[in-house]
């Protein structure tokens, strides 16, 4: 998952025709973001992620929302790279682990951390990050967890404005962010948009690494 700890932002979509799978990578990617986050709540998921891994096999794609191990084999066979969901599901994490596909349970209590932990799972996604407690939760969970390796990717409720706070923390591997390509602006093809909201949330991503004075592997 190095893509993720480098790009330090996962756009996610909710994409409602595939053939506007590939127009939104590319806007993605002027943008200077080559990963994405598709999620499997509309039929044209799963086309979506097999238009945008064809026209673009050189992004990092992935499918959010698996909720059952059909939805795991389906994105898989799709082209995903990785998966997301918004709970934890030990059976789903298991499924994913023996098909090879790289996943990303959702947490947000300490409980939920240990028992990710426990399945191998060191990178997570605090979902919802700001309702459970935002910068302050991943501030209490770094005193505990820190040490085990643990990282999260917070999603729900991260914009522009709190996205650099979120960064700035070293338990944050990064950011997911649904406003980059809204899904309003997919439906309405402002690509140019997307492309600059891009350019945006990965400018503030790099500002991040050189605060912290990391380069683009250092996970610490």
């Amino acid at each position: 998952m190095d893509r993720i700890f480098q790009k330090r932002v996962v756009p996610v979509a909710v994409i409602d025709k595939a053939e506007d799978a590939e127009a939104l990578a590319e806007a993605l990617h002027k943008g200077g973001l080559d990963i994405l986050e598709v999620t499997f709540r509309t039929p044209a998921a799963e086309e979506s992620i097999r238009r945008i891994h064809r026209a673009f096999p050189a992004m990092l794609v992935g499918a959010g929302t698996l909720l059952t191990v059909d939805q795991c084999n389906r994105a898989l066979d799709a082209g995903a790279q990785f998966g997301m969901a918004p709970g934890l599901n030990e059976t789903v994490v298991e499924a994913s682990r023996k098909l090879g596909l790289s996943f990303i349970p959702g947490v947000m209590t300490p409980s939920e951390v240990e028992h990710a932990l426990s399945l191998g799972c060191s990178l997570q996604k605090l979902f919802p990050a700001e309702t459970a407690g935002g910068i302050n939760l991943l501030k209490v969970l770094a005193g505990p967890y820190a040490h085990t390796g643990v990282k999260f990717i917070p999603l729900g409720g991260i914009s522009v404005a709190n996205a650099p706070s979120y960064l700035a923390l070293p338990i944050v591997a990064a950011i997911g962010g649904s406003w980059i390509a809204d899904r309003k602006l997919i439906s309405e093809h402002q690509w140019s948009a997307i492309t600059s909201l891009a350019a945006e949330a990965a400018a503030i991503a790099s500002s991040s690494l050189r605060r912290r004075g990391t380069g683009p592997t250092d996970r610490g």
